[in-house]
């Protein structure tokens, strides 16, 4: 892909420019996680909260309030083309055909809607609220997060001339291009694109999308000495549609939130148990690459110690907001306890990677579990140290959309960061009690 980025910032003078063109732009498990609402929970509503968590930066003061809303109702006007249902139909995923049920595809196609929502400004931030049926409200989180952080790159794009925008790619380019030659002598890597919710631009995780292709595949060889990509796929399911990748991804914590919420109001038992019933539910659904539990949305450690045996044939774990050499370790130590070879289970990381990281769990994993890393935010929207007056407002936030309630009740997630949990406070405590875990040292949060 040959874009002048530098052009098109400077000549961007057209009345909408929409940010999210297509409802494929999305990560691919949000789709998996639809189908399984509209199969378990069709009538069962929610809300959910866009929140910056880098409350240094003011974005009600970079972003028009106005301007958002234009944004938000082009999304909602979207519809899925027929070409996008026929690929969703047919296509192979993680090499599984027909993987969306007809019914489901009938419904996204002539049925889905986007739920209502609500922009308001509080303490110099953009707070946007969405309400209606969980079906309605799940995919606004990645529109949502993107547009957002679209907007802030456009704010910071138009204070440069046409010769500071040259500069600023070529700084970033050089920057993302210095990292894949850190990357490139590995030939067991495994890594994909998990970038869309924070990204710089549309345009920008394309290009680091190509970049990647181009730069880590047809040079690897596996554990056989066969020639294997090392970049396996992108989260973007627009990008792998256009591009004939792989859509990457599995599933949330939006889940074990939501039905956590829904089994509070029964026993303490219950409640408890509701991080393994999520699971039962979607195992209904899907199977062998797709069986990635998420254990940290309560805690990792007593997740793992109160697991029923079966979770142990699972493909595998995604670490999130632990370390994840402390998680990784963790799992494989579980795993050999529960009698299954850690080499025959994958291992994702995903939270806040970069090269450096990345290089550190491929030389400490290799050959331990089948390590996969989700490389997000540091891929997509790394502009640190590229702006040529050396201004800081390229730099990526924290940005998120979580679940605050299901069927009326206020959801949780406790977090192995204590600086990620969300809910009540009294709910918090409550969690804290029922599920045993104890408050954890903070980590810093980049992104």
């Amino acid at each position: 892909m040959n874009v002048n980025f530098a052009e098109r910032a400077h000549n961007h003078n057209w009345k909408l420019d929409p940010i999210v063109r297509s409802l494929l732009d999305t990560d691919f498990y949000k789709f998996l996680m639809l189908q399984f609402i509209w199969k378990n929970f069709p009538t069962v509503t929610a809300t959910s909260e866009v929140h910056n968590r880098t409350t240094r930066v003011r974005l009600a003061e970079r972003i028009s309030a106005a301007a958002l809303r234009e944004q938000m109702e082009h999304v909602r006007g979207l519809r899925f083309r027929r070409s996008e249902i026929v690929w969703l139909a047919g296509n192979t995923f993680y090499g599984v055909k027909h993987i969306f049920e007809p019914g489901f595809l009938d419904w996204l196609e002539h049925g889905f809607r986007l739920s209502d929502y609500e922009i308001t400004e509080e303490n110099g931030q953009l707070i946007i609220r969405f309400s209606g049926l969980w079906t309605e409200v799940s995919l606004w989180e990645v529109y949502s997060l993107a547009i957002v952080s679209e907007m802030k790159t456009r704010a910071a794009l138009a204070e440069l001339s046409e010769i500071e925008l040259d500069v600023l790619y070529a700084r970033a380019k050089t920057r993302l291009w210095d990292k894949i030659e850190k990357l490139r002598p590995l030939a067991s890597l495994r890594l994909s694109d998990f970038g869309t919710r924070r990204r710089h631009s549309f345009l920008w995780q394309e290009y680091c999308v190509e970049s990647l292709q181009k730069a880590l595949n047809n040079g690897g060889k596996g554990a056989r000495g066969q020639f294997v990509d090392r970049f396996t796929g992108t989260s973007n399911t627009a990008l792998a549609y256009k591009h004939d990748l792989e859509a990457i991804g599995t599933n949330a914590h939006e889940l074990p939130m939501a039905m956590a919420a829904m089994a509070s109001r029964d026993s303490d038992k219950a409640l408890r148990e509701s991080q393994y019933k999520v699971l039962e539910l979607w195992s209904q659904s899907y199977d062998n690459e797709l069986l990635i539990m998420l254990p940290d949305t309560f805690g990792t450690t007593q997740f793992l110690e109160g697991a029923p045996d079966w979770t142990a044939k699972w493909t595998g774990e995604r670490a999130d907001s632990k370390d994840p050499f402390i998680a990784g370790d963790e799992y494989i130590n579980w795993l050999m306890r529960h009698n299954q070879d850690p080499r025959k289970k994958r291992l994702i990381a995903s939270d806040g990677l970069d090269v450096d990281k990345i290089l550190r769990l491929h030389e400490y994993f290799d050959g331990r579990i089948r390590l996969s890393n989700g490389w997000g935010t540091l891929l997509t929207n790394d502009f640190r140290g590229c702006p040529p007056r050396g201004e800081d407002t390229f730099e990526p936030i924290s940005l998120v959309c979580k679940l605050t309630s299901a069927d009326g009740i206020p959801t949780v997630k406790l977090s192995d960061n204590p600086k990620k949990a969300t809910g009540p406070a009294d709910l918090i405590a409550r969690y804290r009690r029922v599920f045993g875990s104890p408050v954890l040292s903070e980590e810093p949060v980049l992104v």
